[in-house]
């Protein structure tokens, strides 16, 4: 017997199921389930993405709609276009056997007059993003007055996005004897706001513990100088021979700058933001489904459209803001019962947030070593070795085999195996042969606040048109630094204050050296009153760090970064890999990485305004 016929499931959903090869239920989708079949009541369920939570609203829903009515019915919230037509597509599906139910799609970047006239046609189910969705309320063109099921799925994603006001808006128009079903990965205070606000005593399910991550993930931590951080990165994707991964970066800049990098350097690498066209994110996502990207580099709000199965690695190349996140990001990996690993680069001053992301997700990260050189040749050595002993022969070759048995006659067998094998080896271990160590020196215990308190000042201010936001958005980006780490942040007429933790008070010296923002030089120098040691040790050049004759660094073009001394050419070892296809690079091929604006507060104001 099929498990599923246990949860009260009618025949039409349990053949749709069966043609779809499903046979246990989740644990959310055999909690959820028999609850929604049987009560019309409100729920909250908490559980890890990948875990199956849109069959667990998606069979009670279809299977309480009134297929003879045309009235819209049920209404369903999601973050993202990518999550939007996922669940559409899902649930036509499991209703294929259900005559006369229509589900659409309302989405941005698509006509909205098409979609309104899919409504006007019969849609008794609705996927909608909020922003779409409150756009076609506001111009009359959908009716969910009479809505009986509402579903905000990746509840805690839309509120991190600043879709609270959107999804309040659209609530206000659906009748208050609804039920009203509440799906997300997380339970922040805002998503809690939510349930109160809009739900009458919900059911609260809960697969494992609130916010904790898959067992199915295993969680590993790499402490590097925070320059090395590029570096680190392909070293990792060349330990990883089989890698198929989601790489993920804070913002849409750094997004698109390694994607770019990568590629540059030979590896079947693409990047997904919010930047790319529709089309180019379509492009993106058919590539890595088909497996022809193996690291697609993706911020937070991009990836969570993305469902497949198979990712065998998430590397968290930046830290998110907000630790809840890495919940979302880590359940990228280890779906489906699979098994996977979610990586963290940190530079040292970061290695103390890793105790709080292990609070958050109830697990523990192992402290692992960036591979030198000689552990990647090995790696790549036996992965070949492998691949070869698993290649089938084709036949086809034997006509030629007399020729080439000719050009290595006189050969022994163990010859033979190093002249093969050498072609694949000599490669990586020309690239890497005398590679530095990039792992951090000193103390990086991730338990302990690492120094003081450093105080800077910098030469730009209220007549720069800065606030205390504005600049500490500015130098988070300048620093690639997360929103903890720069504070106490005081904004004069002239010039302003901050504070940087006393380990990184080296490197914003070395960041602001001969550095230039809108064609001014910035000064940035410790204050008397917090230089001590860090004065005398970390101030080089003088007269605000002007350092000696290496050109001037610019805002707008940022230094590539990374280790010089590991540079790909064409004779690195990525470069013997297919490359991705010009969707790849998201339609930007050539472009500088993350294009080019006119000011940094510019392109932050316009981020405010979108949210």
């Amino acid at each position: 017997m099929n498990k599923f016929e246990l949860l009260g499931l009618n025949d039409a959903l349990l053949q749709a199921i069966k043609d779809m090869g499903f046979e246990t239920p989740s644990e959310v989708q055999e909690k959820a389930i028999p609850i929604l079949l049987q009560e019309d009541t409100d729920m909250v369920a908490l559980a890890q993405t990948g875990t199956g939570k849109t069959a667990a609203f998606g069979f009670p829903l279809i299977q309480k709609i009134d297929v003879d009515s045309r009235k819209t019915q049920g209404l369903i919230l999601s973050p993202t276009r990518e999550l939007c037509l996922q669940i559409t597509n899902e649930l036509k599906n499991y209703s294929k056997y259900f005559k006369g139910l229509n589900t659409v799609a309302i989405y941005g970047g698509a006509s909205i007059t098409d979609q309104a006239a899919q409504i006007k046609k019969g849609a008794q189910i609705i996927v909608a993003t909020p922003g779409r969705m409150q756009d076609m309320v506001n111009r009359r063109l959908v009716d969910i007055s009479a809505i009986q099921y509402c579903i905000l799925d990746e509840a805690d994603e839309m509120l991190n996005m600043g879709f609270y006001e959107d999804i309040t808006e659209i609530l206000s128009h659906t009748p208050k004897e609804k039920s009203t079903w509440l799906f997300s990965a997380t339970m922040p205070k805002e998503v809690s706001t939510i349930a109160k606000k809009f739900m009458r005593t919900p059911v609260e399910i809960t697969v494992g513990t609130k916010n904790m991550g898959t067992s199915n993930v295993s969680h590993e931590y790499y402490v590097i100088n925070a320059r090395d951080r590029y570096a680190a990165l392909k070293r990792l994707a060349d330990a990883n021979p089989d890698i198929f991964s989601v790489i993920f970066c804070r913002t849409k800049r750094d997004t698109q700058k390694v994607a770019e990098q990568l590629i540059e350097d030979g590896y079947n690498a693409a990047a997904l933001h919010g930047d790319l066209s529709q089309n180019q994110r379509d492009l993106v996502m058919k590539s890595f489904r088909a497996r022809q990207i193996q690291m697609l580099v993706a911020t937070d709000v991009a990836a969570r459209g993305i469902d497949v199965d198979d990712i065998t690695h998430v590397i968290n190349y930046q830290l998110p803001d907000e630790i809840e996140t890495y919940t979302h990001r880590s359940g990228r990996t280890g779906r489906a019962g699979k098994s996977g690993v979610s990586m963290v680069i940190v530079s040292k001053s970061e290695a103390r947030k890793i105790k709080g992301i292990e609070r958050i997700i109830g697990q523990s990260f192992e402290r692992k070593e960036i591979p030198d050189g000689r552990e990647i040749c090995e790696v790549q050595l036996f992965h070949l070795a492998n691949e070869i002993s698993k290649t089938e022969i084709n036949h086809e070759i034997d006509k030629y085999l007399p020729s080439i048995a000719e050009l290595f006659e006189g050969l022994t067998k163990e010859e033979l195996l190093k002249k093969f094998f050498s072609v694949e080896f000599t490669r990586f271990f020309n690239y890497y042969n005398n590679a530095q160590d990039l792992n951090a020196k000193g103390s990086t215990e991730v338990y302990e606040d690492e120094g003081d308190s450093t105080r800077f000042f910098i030469n730009v201010g209220a007549k720069d048109d800065f606030d205390w936001m504005s600049l500490k958005d500015f130098l988070k980006a300048t620093l690639d630094l997360g929103k903890d780490d720069v504070n106490r942040v005081e904004v004069k007429d002239s010039f302003s204050f901050f504070n940087v933790d006393s380990s990184k008070a080296e490197e914003v010296i070395r960041i602001f050296q001969d550095f230039k923002h809108q064609g001014r030089h910035i000064n940035v120098e410790i204050t008397k009153k917090s230089a001590g040691k860090e004065r005398s040790g970390g101030r080089r050049g003088g007269g605000g760090y002007k350092g000696k004759d290496k050109g001037e660094r610019s805002f707008d073009k940022p230094s590539r970064g990374g280790d010089k001394g590991l540079r790909r050419s064409s004779d690195s070892p990525a470069s013997g890999k297919r490359r991705s296809s010009d969707a790849g690079t998201g339609g930007r091929k050539g472009k500088k990485s993350g294009g080019r604006s006119s000011s940094i507060e510019s392109s932050i104001k316009r981020r405010r305004s979108k949210k």
